[in-house]
């Protein structure tokens, strides 16, 4: 049974939270990304949570800026250090004295999961990242192919200052065509009308924290306004990842192109990635056996 609350961290941001699992147990950290919430992981919460599947505690968060946790109002407070100070805080509570077993994040998630394994890899054992491209190979993909600029060019909408009420119109016409145009054309079958009331009642909580991690976030493509990802450099020292990390990649993804995994072991030394060739960025909703089953080979390289 899932469990929600809310959970004050000491810099004065409060998550909302979901749980499974029992208090004490080591913990799995689930990360959603944008347009999503912690709903979407409820299934593999439940699934590591059970006993034969390691009983694990298991806690998915409401990033900032989404659902019921806190969303400041300015740009400023969107940008990476205060999303992995975030999660750092959120760590220690519910891991204390000890890392997690993983870190397990998805789109945005990942973004802020890559920054955290990167600043503070003592707060896990493992990583995890499902279709969420590593900073150094978005940056080359950004500065470098006209194929990921074209798929990312979505970013430059959702910075305009009238994103959030044109996301909001026609009962969210254009979130639901997020689902349809980063996985294939069609109305995608896991998105039932059940699932969409899940999705339609935290939009309605407010789209403009969603909107501000891309507004506070220069690694998009360059338009006639800015230069974006064109002016940036990131030394070495921020992309190394010390952690086992497990990469899960739908190649259907139409946002984010397989060209991102190239030459990621450069900077994740003990990389494993796994390919789906037929899921897409919804790769945690479209084949969710698949996911939990790398997962769990992951968590227990023994078994």
């Amino acid at each position: 049974m899932v469990h929600s609350y809310r959970q004050p961290l000491p810099h004065g941001i409060t998550l909302s939270c979901r749980s499974t699992g029992q208090a004490g147990r080591p913990v799995l950290l689930f990360v959603h990304g944008f347009p999503e919430a912690a709903f979407v992981w409820d299934g593999l919460m439940a699934h590591f949570s059970r006993p034969e599947n390691g009983g694990w505690r298991c806690v998915a968060p409401n990033l900032r800026g989404f659902e019921a946790s806190s969303s400041p109002s300015e740009v400023a407070a969107y940008r990476a250090k205060h999303l992995v100070q975030d999660l750092a805080a959120l760590i220690e509570i519910e891991s204390p004295g000890a890392p997690l077993g993983a870190l397990i994040a998805h789109d945005w998630g990942g973004a802020v999961a890559w920054n955290l394994a990167n600043q503070q890899p003592a707060l896990m054992q493992r990583l995890v990242i499902l279709n969420s491209p590593h900073p150094g190979t978005f940056l080359r993909e950004l500065q470098h192919s006209r194929a990921q600029q074209d798929a990312s060019a979505y970013m430059n909408f959702l910075v305009r200052p009238d994103a959030e009420a044109l996301l909001a119109e026609n009962d969210f016409a254009r979130l639901w065509g997020f689902f349809k145009h980063f996985g294939g054309s069609a109305q995608p079958d896991w998105l039932t009308p059940e699932v969409q009331d899940q999705y339609r009642a935290v939009w309605r909580q407010g789209l403009q924290g969603g909107c501000h991690y891309y507004r506070a976030s220069p690694l998009r493509p360059a338009d006639e306004h800015q230069a974006g990802a064109a002016a940036i450099e990131l030394p070495d020292a921020m992309l190394h990842i010390a952690a086992p990390t497990l990469v899960l990649w739908g190649l259907s993804d139409h946002a984010l192109l397989p060209g991102l995994l190239d030459g990621l072991d450069r900077w994740v030394p003990t990389l494993t990635v796994q390919r789906h060739p037929s899921a897409s960025h919804w790769i945690v909703h479209e084949d969710p056996s698949w996911v939990a089953g790398q997962i769990q080979a992951f968590l227990s390289p023994d078994q």
